[in-house]
C-alpha cells in the first residue's frame, strides 16, 4: 500500500507540485482494489514473452480508468495520461512476467499454472513480485486518473514483459520496448519504478545512493570430455567431474579475487545437464548460471576470470571447456 503510494507521490514531486490534499483518501479507497488485482495476476501467472492474458488484462483495466494504451514488445503495455498542469514527462515502471516456479502452499488464490519452458512442462509463479508491481501501478493508474487536473505533466505506465529474460532467441523486455520507441514518445524524463521486498518489514521503503538492484548477465559453460563407460573412467576424461572442480573454482572468483568492500557479487550455476544413461560417462555437459555485480569495473573483471578459470580448469583435466557469457541488463559492458 505505501509502496504504491511512493509512484504516486513520485509522479507529482518531480514536477515541484503541491500534493492533492485529496491523493490519502483516494488511496485508502483504491487499496481493496489494489489487493483484488494482485491477486488475479498471481492467480494467472505468464512467462516471459508469453503474457498474453496478463496484458490484455492490464489493458480492460487501463480502459476502465480511462487511460488509453498501446502495445510494445509484444505483450509489453503503455499507457499515457496527461495531466491538467504544466511539467515533466514522468513513466512509472512495472514488469509482469512470472518464473517456471510450483506454488506450493493452500492459499485461495494460489497458481495452478502450467506452461512449456525450454521444453518442459513447468509450474508457472509470481514468486519474485511482479504481480504485486503490477497491481501497484494499476493502483496508481486509477488514483492518478481521478486527480487528472491536478496531475502536473505527463505520466507513462510502462508494463514491461519479459524482466526475466525472454527465451531463447527472441527479443524482448525493456531492451525492445525502448528500441521500439518507448523512450521517446512522449520523451520521459525520468522512470521510476519499485520492487517488493518480503525480507522487509511491512510498511518501509529502502533505499540508497548509488546502485541498488544488480546486473544480471547469463552464461552456459560447454565442457568437452571423451565419452567411456562408467566402469572404467580411465579410458574417457569425465566431464561431470569436470563440471564439478568448475563450479567450485568458479565461487572463488567472488571469494578470493572480488573486492567485495566496493561492492558486492554474485556467481551462481543454477543448471547442470549432462549424460543419458547413469553408468555411461558423457562426452559432454553444460552448466548454465547467473553473475549479478553493482559495480560496472567488476562486471567486466568477473566476465574476464570466469572465462580463463572454465578453460584452465578444464586443461587441467584434460579437457576443454568454453563460457559464452551473455548481457541481459545492467551496466554496458
Amino acid at each position: 500500500m505505501k509502496k504504491f503510494a511512493f509512484l504516486l507521490l513520485m509522479s507529482v514531486q518531480l514536477n515541484a507540485q503541491t500534493v492533492p490534499t485529496q491523493l490519502p483518501k483516494h488511496i485508502q479507497d483504491v487499496a481493496p482494489k489494489v489487493i483484488e488485482m494482485r491477486r488475479y495476476f498471481h492467480q494467472f501467472p505468464e512467462l516471459s514473452n508469453r503474457e498474453f492474458q496478463t496484458a490484455a488484462k492490464i489493458e480492460a483495466y487501463m480502459k476502465e480508468f480511462g487511460i488509453e494504451t498501446r502495445r510494445l514488445a509484444g505483450t509489453g503495455v503503455v499507457g499515457i495520461l496527461k495531466g491538467g498542469k504544466p511539467g515533466a514527462v514522468v513513466g512509472l515502471r512495472a514488469d509482469i512476467d512470472a518464473l517456471p516456479v510450483t506454488e506450493r502452499n493452500d492459499l485461495s488464490f494460489r497458481s495452478k499454472a502450467v506452461a512449456d519452458y525450454n521444453g518442459q512442462s513447468v509450474g508457472v509463479m509470481h514468486a519474485c513480485g511482479h504481480d504485486t508491481h503490477i497491481a501497484m501501478l494499476l493502483g496508481t493508474a486509477k488514483v492518478l486518473s481521478q486527480l487528472k487536473n491536478e496531475v502536473p505533466g505527463t505520466v507513462v505506465f510502462i508494463f514491461q514483459p519479459a524482466e526475466e529474460g525472454p527465451p531463447a532467441n527472441e527479443e524482448g523486455g525493456a531492451p525492445l520496448m525502448i528500441k521500439q520507441g518507448l523512450m521517446d514518445n512522449p520523451a520521459i524524463d525520468a522512470v521510476f519504478g519499485i520492487h517488493i521486498q518480503s525480507t522487509m518489514e511491512a510498511g518501509k521503503l529502502g533505499y540508497k545512493s548509488g546502485s541498488f538492484m544488480a546486473s544480471s548477465d547469463w552464461f552456459k559453460i560447454t565442457v568437452k570430455g571423451k565419452q567411456t563407460h562408467g566402469a572404467n573412467p580411465w579410458l574417457g576424461i569425465d566431464p561431470v567431474v569436470v563440471s564439478a572442480a568448475i563450479i567450485q573454482n568458479l565461487q572463488t572468483i567472488v571469494s578470493r579475487h572480488s573486492d567485495l568492500t566496493l561492492a558486492p557479487a554474485v556467481i551462481t550455476v543454477g543448471k547442470i545437464n549432462a549424460g543419458v544413461r547413469p553408468n555411461i560417462i558423457p562426452e559432454e555437459a553444460v552448466l548454465e548460471g547467473t553473475i549479478r555485480t553493482l559495480d560496472a569495473g567488476m562486471q567486466k573483471d568477473i566476465h574476464q576470470r570466469i572465462q580463463r578459470m572454465v578453460t584452465q580448469t578444464a586443461a587441467a583435466y584434460g579437457a576443454t571447456a568454453e563460457a559464452g557469457l551473455g548481457f541481459s541488463f545492467g551496466f554496458l559492458t
